[in-house]
């Protein structure tokens, strides 16, 4: 005999599971690993070559800059957010 089920929580999950890593696949995991396996049949000297470069040495610090700022930024405003949100009384 069958017990019954409950119903689901969330409907469509699982199809929407599917999709989310069906395009996070095609999106981001193919072309990181097709930089990886560009980049295993570089020999060492014309990696570290490459990724030494003055033009590649000033992206790093640009991206790693601007993270740093919005990393900040987000830290500023998310403390005056949760010290308002602290400060009002909660709904009944």
């Amino acid at each position: 005999m069958k017990s019954p089920t409950l119903p689901r929580v969330l409907p469509g999950f699982g199809l929407s599971l599917g999709y989310t890593l069906t395009y996070l696949s095609l999106i981001v995991l193919i072309p990181l690993a097709a930089v990886f396996l560009k980049t295993a049949t570089l020999p060492w000297a014309d990696f570290w070559q490459t990724v030494t470069a003055p033009r590649v040495l000033a992206s790093y610090r640009l991206s790693f800059g601007m993270a740093l700022l919005a990393a900040a930024i987000n830290s500023v405003f998310g403390l005056l957010l949760a010290s308002v949100a602290g400060a009002l009384p909660l709904p009944r």
